[in-house]
């Protein structure tokens, strides 16, 4: 499976952005796809992530402010930010957990201005 992220930018403080990560397979067998994030000299770290059964769950951080969803019919899953705060900024990345593989997609830059 490959994974695509786009939708990352330069917003303010107070902003909004949503992020999608598109993969090249069907995501209905997919246990789980998640988002996270590495700051600067950060480790990475989980964002949030929604199971096959759509349950979903999110770092404390961000409760509250970001929202996590999946199209089933357009095989992508999306990561709308909203209250974005300077300590958001960071390189995103979507992953999916397969029972035999965890896939990577490729970071998105999301920089938060105060």
């Amino acid at each position: 499976v490959q994974l695509q992220a786009s939708g990352g930018g330069l917003v303010q403080a107070g902003g909004s952005l949503r992020l999608s990560c598109a993969a090249s397979a069907s995501i209905l067998s997919i246990n789980a796809m998640g988002w996270y994030r590495q700051a600067p000299g950060k480790q990475r770290e989980l964002v949030a992530y929604i199971t096959r059964s759509d349950n979903t769950n999110y770092a404390d951080s961000v409760k509250g402010r970001f929202t996590i969803s999946r199209d089933t019919a357009k095989n992508t899953v999306a990561l709308q930010m909203n209250s974005l705060k300077a300590e958001d900024t960071a390189v995103y990345y979507c992953n999916a957990v397969t029972p035999a593989y965890v896939y990577w997609g490729q970071g998105t830059l999301v920089t938060v201005s105060s």
